[in-house]
């Protein structure tokens, strides 16, 4: 393991848990909200235990991994759709942490449970498609000799990191204990889309043997309808 790289990703991590901290229990105004604890433990604690696993297994991918958000895209287009998708990501939180403040919504605590564990199950698939795919960068690019990985999950559907990350999407308004949430994720789907295929497009014009594949795997999300 690289040091500056371990200390670059705990930062990082860290940052982003305060991050995710302060866009919970600021709307929610309250450290009263179990929904909430629960799930940056949940969150926070398996994007720290994925990223230490990729540290000692993968540091590659790591660095790759790093830069991330609108302003790391090179593309146009992916920067002014990771622009809509941070936001409405920022907003999925923020809706919810109000939803808790002003009780709009009334859900089960067995519901939230039901969407933690949605969020951990999501991030133990995107740490089995990542194991299987070193060149999942958070970015769209491609880089020198990167092959077209067509075995494990790729050899079933096209985009099995999507695949992997909206049902968290999904869960995560849930787990904090808002329906209302629920329509921001339902808002920011069409950029989600829109990115997919324009990933799509990119690999199709810059990896080689990508329109091949496309041939041979037909689905892209789910296996029998898209």
């Amino acid at each position: 393991m690289e040091k500056s790289l371990g200390r670059r990703t705990f930062e990082g991590l860290l940052q982003f848990t305060l991050a995710m901290a302060a866009l919970i229990f600021l709307p929610a105004w309250t450290f009263r909200y179990w929904q909430a604890w629960l799930f940056l433990v949940i969150f926070c604690g398996a994007c720290f235990a994925a990223s230490f696993y990729f540290l000692a297994r993968d540091p590659q991918l790591i660095k790759r991994r790093m830069r991330a958000g609108p302003r790391a895209e090179t593309e146009p287009v992916q920067r002014l759709v990771m622009t809509i998708a941070s936001i409405g990501f920022v907003g999925m939180i923020v809706v919810s942490a109000l939803d808790h403040r002003w009780q709009w919504s009334d859900v089960p605590d067995w519901v939230a449970i039901v969407g933690d564990a949605g969020v951990a199950l999501s991030f133990f698939f995107i740490a089995l498609v990542l194991r299987q795919n070193s060149y999942a960068a958070s970015t769209i690019r491609v880089e020198a000799g990167q092959p077209v990985v067509d075995t494990g999950a790729y050899a079933v559907i096209r985009h099995p990191m999507y695949a992997a990350a909206l049902p968290m999407f999904l869960s995560m308004p849930l787990a904090l204990g808002s329906y209302w949430g629920l329509l921001v994720f339902a808002a920011i789907m069409p950029a989600l889309i829109w990115r997919l295929l324009d990933e799509e497009r990119f690999l199709t014009r810059n990896l080689a043997g990508y329109a091949v594949y496309k041939e041979r795997v037909r689905y892209r999300l789910l296996p029998g309808v898209w």
